[in-house]
């Protein structure tokens, strides 16, 4: 029972594999944006009392796997981190704004999310190590045929 939490009435374990890109998924990700983006990742689920089980900012896509209180709909939950994230961002580095490609929205529409139960540790451990995989997989040599 300890992986589930409690709340008035409540018991509880709604864990979720939550995806989404930049706009144009460009590979802007990177230096001082990507440490903003898991920086605002952060404060922003505190502020909501969604708990950050993983987190991983790849330069053209995030992953996060988070427990969500029951209360609160995943749509909400991701529309809330895209657009507190895109806010600051715009704010911190107001050269982003200026790309006319933008249009005044930082990531993509869509998002992928996906329902996390007993394979959380093999889901947790994929979000974690995503960027080595994805550099060992460009590394790969090409056969011939």
């Amino acid at each position: 029972m300890s992986r589930f939490h409690k709340a008035s009435h409540v018991l509880w374990c709604c864990q979720y594999h939550i995806v989404w890109t930049p706009k144009y998924r460009f590979r802007i990700l990177r230096n001082n944006v990507g440490k903003e983006v898991y920086r605002q990742i952060r404060i922003s689920s505190e502020q909501l009392g969604i708990e950050v089980v993983e987190l991983n900012v790849q330069i053209d896509h995030v992953h996060l796997l988070v427990k969500v209180p029951p209360r609160l709909s995943i749509s909400h939950v991701i529309g809330h981190l895209k657009g507190k994230t895109a806010l600051r961002l715009f704010s911190k580095f107001p050269h982003l704004r200026k790309n006319k490609l933008w249009g005044n929205h930082f990531w993509a529409r869509g998002y992928c999310v996906d329902t996390v139960g007993i394979n959380e540790e093999m889901i947790r451990k994929y979000v974690k190590y995503q960027e080595k995989h994805e550099v060992e997989e460009s590394q790969l040599p090409l056969k011939e045929v």
